[in-house]
């Protein structure tokens, strides 16, 4: 009985040993990981204060238009990129390295097929919003602001997928940085395109894409250059074509998952513009929802590293 006792007492030692350990590694990884995703989420937060201060038409018409297009575009691309994770893990599990960059790029690929149809829709925003019950003022201005926002689709179906490529290898530490500076050029372009230009509402939006392209830019050289993705950088081929059906299996059924989540907290903004008061019910539920919203980055930022974590931990174990 004694003899047992120990042994379960040793069992018992190395499991909370090891648990120790493992929750050490997810750390490591989901600290960077939080900030990354509350800093690149705080870049809506900044358009929406620096908005909120030009009047209730301009906030209202801000917060319709970013609710719409994140329904029918943003969501669908972050849902969709969520087919790369699958992929890339299972690549970077199994040491095919280059199979990795060319996963990355039929996911860009297929993001950017995606995002014509969903410009033509935001275009013709101004005249669907009023058939929906939406205030036209609002609908107008609300269809100049998601226009000026197409520029950071296409921006978004490039650094969507880039960021999963990063980090997969556990590439944080660029992310961080990069998306640190962005918001300092974010809040101060947008201010200034904004305020000083006197662009109003869609300095917003331009400011929005800027930084997005940026981020692309700076995160695309640190790709190209930079020695710790030297294993997994591919060049374009057929190969990235021959991917975009397998893409497209495994990144519907997650853009499935994502957008009626997402979609969910949107309807609830489309449904203020219902209201009797409808540009000061927007502004104040917009604002509501852009503060709890800023708190769902937190557990995004464990859950992406835990995802992760475990790609790391199958390849340890591939390799002993």
């Amino acid at each position: 009985m004694e003899g047992e006792g120990k042994r379960e007492e040793r069992k018992w030692a190395i499991t909370w040993e090891g648990f120790v350990q493992e929750l050490k590694k997810a750390g490591y990884l989901a600290a960077p990981m939080v900030a990354v995703s509350v800093l690149q989420y705080l870049l809506q937060v900044v358009s929406v204060i620096i908005v909120g201060h030009l009047g209730a038409l301009a906030l209202s018409s801000a917060a319709i238009a970013t609710s719409i297009t994140n329904v029918t575009g943003f969501s669908l691309l972050s849902g969709m990129a969520g087919g790369l994770e699958t992929l890339a893990g299972q690549a970077y599990g199994a040491k095919q390295y280059q199979k990795l960059g060319t996963y990355t790029y039929s996911a860009i690929i297929s993001l950017i097929i995606m995002c014509p149809p969903i410009c033509v829709l935001w275009i013709f925003i101004g005249k669907l919003l009023p058939l929906l019950g939406q205030d036209t003022s609002i609908s107008q201005e609300a269809c100049k602001y998601s226009m000026w926002l197409i520029p950071a689709l296409f921006g978004g179906a490039v650094l969507k997928p880039l960021t999963r490529y990063l980090q997969t290898q556990s590439v944080i530490l660029p992310m961080l940085i990069t998306s640190s500076f962005i918001l300092c050029f974010h809040t101060i372009s947008c201010w200034t395109l904004v305020y000083k230009l006197q662009l109003g509402q869609k300095g917003a939006a331009i400011a929005y894409s800027l930084s997005t392209w940026l981020n692309v830019i700076l995160l695309g050289l640190y790709v190209k250059f930079s020695s710790a993705c030297e294993k997994t950088r591919a060049p374009l081929s057929r190969e990235a074509l021959y991917g975009i059906r397998e893409f497209f299996q495994l990144g519907v059924p997650s853009a499935i998952m994502v957008c009626l989540k997402w979609w969910s907290m949107e309807l609830l903004i489309l449904l203020s513009g219902l209201f009797k008061n409808p540009k000061l019910e927007t502004s104040v539920l917009s604002i509501c929802l852009t503060i709890s919203t800023l708190h769902f980055t937190i557990p995004y930022g464990f859950g992406a590293a835990a995802r992760f974590h475990g790609i790391f931990v199958v390849h340890e174990y591939r390799m002993n």
